[in-house]
């Protein structure tokens, strides 16, 4: 599981997270902030930056408590700022009894790891030959270092941090089987410590003070419901020290002074960065560097919200000097030298994780899309969690930022978006009344189609045949009472409760349904074509209303009196006016024919008289 985490449904944008993370490891992405995890260096300030309680660190509480039930032995080592944390508890011996009353079954200080690795450090110091070193007892630094500054990496101080060292001392003095709990103020140690796992410093589980105090929550321990009880040994010196600036060469009597010391102590994010800055391109620094990226250990992300700073030190400097009071100088020197040969050193390997820098013309591209090409426009309000213009038009070429997260491009985008807004409303305005005047003239024509429906409906009603109009699928759309009747009792009963038997399928009402299939599929009417239906003889009538999708019937009953009288003498006058034609075709051709044998006969005959008249001569 990834050291730090973000709940989605907590996140509200505020971009406090991407102004403090000094990794460019956060990521607005899918309308939250999302952590690039082999950019993180575990520093925390997103943590403790996020009001919403939207980011997390992994919780160990669980794997704690696993721990604590098992068959092996259980250390805890507390780190010193764990008396600036819990300045609430009167007596560090009431502290040390409620951890026991956990379950713990020894309670050591990390102190005395500090004390040994103080004296690493001043062997190292005093034998540089030149080459100077960063610290390593913050293991933010150290992510820092390795991530993102390659040429640095050799400069790394080849010396466990404090808890590591301590862990070596307890394997060796309690044995290798036992479990151990780091109990910390540092967030990233949760993921340091596993650099150690399978050696004599490794650690089973590191327990945020937050964490701890959910724990004395839980299992109802408090101050007032425990006993007295001692660190178990071995003791510290001024390890004690370790957590605050400076701290941690005083244990070795390290010279830290001005003139002499040759070394720079920094805390803080802004300090840590420029340091680390200025290490790297400034060769004439000539000075070792003592880190911590908090603002000492006592301002650790592990360490409860709203801790004072100068308070907790004073706690940590109180509880080193009420110590010193009982200190026994010769068994601490006695167990120094007991574990000095410890193998206190360790690694570094570059992770390469710096990202490329982009191209003057890619950062001004950028630049005049905001709109910011102009140099007085690049100063930033520092609202997108980077200090300048500059800084985020490079961080958009390298794909860690969208425009969107700029305040002054979304005003100025917001502004565009307003106006546009303005005159898309006008439109919509007119459209609003065009709509409206549009709905009116459509109500008014709905409300005469519907009165030329209903008087369509009620003159269908009244005819005296069967009218009845289908669908593409000879579904009824409408009919009229006399086509019911035609059908029969069962259609008049089906009538009753579908009234002109709407959606019924007319292939189950009549038998003569073909030709309806046939005027939709082709188009063409069928006219007065004559069915028998039952013992009733129908002259029906299909023609086509909207082409192959709705077709209509008129059908009449030829059995009827009133229509078989008016079949009768329609049919009668057709007889007459048909053969009235046929009489005048005839004679008009017996006419024609009369005329040609008139000429003929007249023309034999006045031949033949001519032949007559001479012969008589």
């Amino acid at each position: 599981m990834p050291l730090i985490t973000t709940n989605k449904d907590k996140c509200n944008l505020s971009y406090t997270c991407i102004r403090v993370c000094p990794a460019k490891a956060i990521k607005i992405k899918n309308g939250f902030a999302n952590i690039i995890n082999d950019r993180c260096i575990g520093c925390g300030n997103c943590v403790t930056v996020c009001v919403q309680n939207a980011i997390e660190y992994r919780s160990s509480e669980d794997r704690v408590k696993h721990l604590l039930v098992g068959k092996d032995p259980v250390v805890a080592i507390c780190d010193p700022s764990i008396s600036g944390e819990f300045d609430d508890i009167l007596d560090f011996r009431n502290f040390v009894g409620m951890i026991r009353a956990l379950g713990f079954d020894y309670v050591v200080e990390s102190a005395f790891g500090a004390d040994l690795i103080a004296y690493k450090y001043k062997e190292l110091f005093e034998n540089f030959h030149g080459k100077y070193y960063i610290s390593t007892k913050c293991p933010v630094v150290v992510n820092d270092i390795e991530n993102f500054h390659s040429g640095l990496v050799d400069n790394l101080a080849p010396i466990v941090p404090p808890g590591i060292a301590m862990a070596k001392v307890v394997r060796k003095k309690y044995g290798k089987h036992v479990k151990i709990v780091f109990l910390s103020p540092c967030v990233a140690s949760k993921d340091d410590v596993k650099i150690f796992n399978g050696t004599d410093g490794s650690m089973d589980a590191v327990l945020s003070f937050v964490e701890l105090r959910k724990l004395f929550a839980e299992y109802g321990v408090s101050e007032n419901s425990v006993e007295f009880s001692e660190f178990d040994p071995p003791f510290a010196r001024l390890g004690g020290l370790f957590p605050i600036s400076h701290g941690l060469f005083q244990a070795a009597d390290i010279d830290v002074s001005m003139l002499n010391g040759g070394i720079i102590s920094t805390e803080g994010r802004n300090n840590f960065l420029k340091s680390i800055n200025e290490f790297k391109t400034q060769p004439d620094l000539n000075q070792h560097l003592d880190l911590f990226y908090c603002d000492g250990c006592v301002m650790g992300p592990g360490t409860s919200v709203g801790g004072r700073k100068f308070s907790r030190r004073s706690q940590v400097i109180r509880y080193v000097r009420k110590r010193l009071q009982t200190f026994d100088e010769q068994k601490w020197q006695k167990e120094i030298d007991e574990y000095s040969h410890l193998d206190l050193n360790r690694g570094f390997k570059s992770k390469g994780r710096e990202l490329p820098i982009p191209d003057e013309k890619e950062i001004m591209k950028v630049l005049v899309e905001m709109g910011k090409e102009k140099q007085e426009d690049q100063l930033g309000c520092g609202a997108c969690g980077y200090e300048s213009c500059r800084e985020f038009a490079i961080a958009k070429c390298q794909g860690l930022v969208h425009y969107e997260m700029c305040s002054s491009f979304t005003i100025k985008n917001m502004n565009s978006y307003i106006k546009e807004l303005g005159t898309i409303n006008s439109k919509l305005s007119r459209t609003k009344a065009a709509l409206k005047e549009s709905e009116r003239i459509a109500n008014e024509e709905r409300i005469i189609a519907q009165e030329a429906s209903e008087t369509v409906s009620a003159m269908l009603q009244k005819l005296p045949s069967g009218v009845v109009i289908v669908d593409e699928y000879l579904k009824v759309i409408e009919s009229n009472k006399t086509f019911v009747d035609l059908l029969g009792e069962e259609a008049r009963l089906l009538n009753d409760i579908i009234p002109g038997l709407v959606d019924a399928d007319l292939r189950k009402l009549i038998s003569f349904h073909k030709l309806f299939s046939s005027v939709v599929l082709n188009g063409e009417d069928i006219l007065n074509k004559d069915v028998h239906f039952g013992n009733t003889l129908f002259n029906v009538s299909v023609f086509t209303i909207k082409k192959n999708k709705i077709v209509g019937g008129i059908i009449r009953n030829l059995y009827a009196p009133e229509v078989r009288r008016e079949e009768v003498i329609g049919r009668a006058r057709a007889v007459i006016k048909e053969n009235l034609q046929t009489v005048q075709q005839i004679a008009f051709l017996l006419g024609e024919s009369a005329s040609k044998t008139e000429k003929l006969l007249n023309s034999i005959i006045k031949s033949h008289g001519s032949g007559e008249e001479g012969k008589g001569e």
